[in-house]
């Protein structure tokens, strides 16, 4: 008797099982995805991931400006670069800070113009000269 039990036990696990895949419940017979949902969905993501790629070059090459423009600051000995600040966006620097004389901040603004990739230079130096 309970061997005859357990059978009708398995046989309606395997019934079950069987009635699930070919509904569709799990398995080989779960509906596939309709294909121009997924191609749409692949096209969204690659042009985000574009987006996402031209942002970070963008934002990496502001950043080489800037190092540039400081490094070749640091190196000049009439251009005290502590004192300036560069901030680049777009390849659109800005100079802030305090300079001693008024050659000191010509210096500084053409090492900055003559950074290769510098598309403009904008002045917010001011003069605090020797006292």
């Amino acid at each position: 008797m309970f061997r005859a039990l357990l059978k009708l036990l398995v046989l309606v696990i395997v019934l079950v099982a069987v009635g699930g895949i070919f509904l569709g419940w799990w398995g080989a017979g779960a509906p596939l995805p309709d294909r121009d949902a997924v191609a749409t969905a692949g096209k969204e993501m690659s042009q985000k991931t574009a987006e996402a790629a031209k942002t970070a070059q963008e934002a990496l090459s502001d950043g080489a400006l800037t190092a540039k423009i400081k490094a070749k600051m640091a190196l000049d000995d009439r251009v005290k670069a502590l004192d300036l600040n560069i901030d680049t966006a777009n390849r659109v620097v800005t100079v802030s800070g305090t300079v001693r004389t008024s050659a000191e901040r010509e210096r500084a603004l053409a090492l900055a113009r003559e950074t290769d990739g510098v598309r403009q230079v904008i002045d917010r130096t001011v003069i605090d000269g020797p006292r």
